[in-house]
């Protein structure tokens, strides 16, 4: 095999299994003081700010709306953000918010998302059948697997693309689209050019003057006051968002009692690992 896919797959496992151990080692156990802020829509912050932010237009999994909000505190972070991306002639288009339960244990499982994992894992694995264990092992890096480190369902998290502010359907080069599951899909990778990389230091250092930080393995995930905010700044502090139930009509937040239970079983992982394999087969 080439040299250079030794070192790709070298480097995919190396990541991975360093987001593994964040989750599980550094987040999973992180204290969490729940303040009850509610979730505040994002589109309607924006328009009445006067500031430029697109968003993603397909619906969630399972035909769901997406539901783009963040955390009451979060907003004016949030508005600084956008002002300072339209004043360098740059807009943000937010790709993901909230999620809750459902969204998140069947984001993973789509055909998209699960199919490109695996893909990949049978790559990393030398072309055999991963296990559901390992499975849920790479998933979990990618698509929160459990609601204490899914930081999407404590409202804390954007996914976004950059766009130019004008012209908003061509995006400001990052090395891949949103989603990419590949060796270019850690922030620092070195699989992306140099422009590249310099957009993902540019954006990422514009979100922390805001106060967002950036998830290391995915160069989209921007998030704040949960437990990766707390413990990727070495605060010392408890999270102040953690996972919630949210009742869209009357806008209750509910801490989740089961937050530690992943979303999906051995079995159900096993049964899309044998679904994507059927899909594989009668593509080639």
């Amino acid at each position: 095999m080439a040299p250079r896919q030794d070192d790709e797959r070298q480097y995919w496992t190396q990541q991975l299994e360093a987001a593994w151990r964040f989750m599980f080692e550094s987040i999973l156990p992180y204290p969490v003081v729940e303040c009850g802020q509610a979730l505040v829509d994002l589109p309607s912050a924006a328009r009445a700010a006067g500031v430029d932010v697109y968003f993603a237009d397909q619906p969630h999994v399972r035909g769901l709306p997406r539901v783009f909000c963040l955390r009451e505190g979060q907003i004016p972070g949030f508005l600084g953000a956008a002002r300072e991306m339209n004043a360098r002639g740059w807009a943000l288009r937010i790709e993901d918010g909230f999620r809750s339960r459902e969204m998140q244990k069947y984001l993973g499982r789509t055909p998209e998302v699960f199919d490109s994992i695996l893909e990949r894992v049978m790559w990393e694995l030398g072309g055999c059948e991963p296990s559901p264990e390992f499975m849920f092992r790479r998933c979990s890096a990618l698509v929160a697997t459990v609601p204490k480190f899914g930081t999407h369902m404590s409202g804390s998290a954007i996914d976004l693309s950059v766009v130019l502010r004008d012209a908003p359907d061509t995006e400001v080069d990052r090395g891949a689209p949103y989603i990419d599951m590949s060796a270019r899909t850690p922030m620092d990778s070195p699989y992306v050019s140099a422009q590249a990389q310099h957009h993902r230091r540019e954006i990422t250092a514009l979100m922390a003057r805001h106060g967002f930080v950036a998830y290391p393995w995915e160069f989209w995930h921007y998030s704040s006051g949960d437990a990766y905010d707390q413990f990727l700044r070495q605060t010392g502090r408890p999270a102040i968002y953690g996972p919630v139930d949210w009742d869209a009509a009357s806008g209750r937040l509910t801490p989740m009692a089961d937050a530690t239970q992943p979303l999906n079983t051995d079995e159900e992982i096993r049964d899309e690992i044998a679904a994507a394999l059927q899909r594989r087969a009668a593509a080639a």
